[in-house]
């Protein structure tokens, strides 16, 4: 009686294994497809940010609640964000440092385009 419930036993644990090791690689997989889209909709140089500071520029422009990349308004919201975060008055330090991640990655993003305006004002001239 126990060789054949120790049989069962590990019978479904092999069973219950394989399966987690399949969700685990169809997870991955999904993970990875969505990584290549969005490294696809995002400039090469931009796309280097996002994995380099780890927040993509959306994310960015979401936890700042910017819709367009207008430096005052960026620092302005990072600087309300940042004080109301802060731990010394009951804030979450999680969410200051992704408020500093955020506006890391916005500030990246436009030394880019930046960058990219001054190549093409090069371009001009020649």
């Amino acid at each position: 009686q126990a060789k054949y419930l120790a049989q069962i036993i590990l019978v479904g644990a092999q069973v219950v294994g394989r399966a987690f090791m399949r969700a685990l690689r169809q997870e991955f997989a999904a993970s990875r497809a969505a990584a290549d889209a969005r490294g696809r909709s995002e400039r090469p140089q931009s796309a280097a940010a996002s994995r380099i500071i780890g927040i993509s520029l959306q994310e960015a422009q979401q936890i700042l609640n910017v819709s367009t990349l207008n430096p005052e308004e960026i620092q302005k919201n990072y600087e309300h964000l940042f004080k109301v975060n802060d731990k010394s008055v009951g804030g979450s330090f999680y969410l200051q440092s992704k408020v500093v991640r955020a506006k890391e990655r916005l500030d990246e993003e436009l030394r880019i385009q930046a960058k990219d305006e001054k190549e093409k004002g090069w371009k001009a001239e020649t």
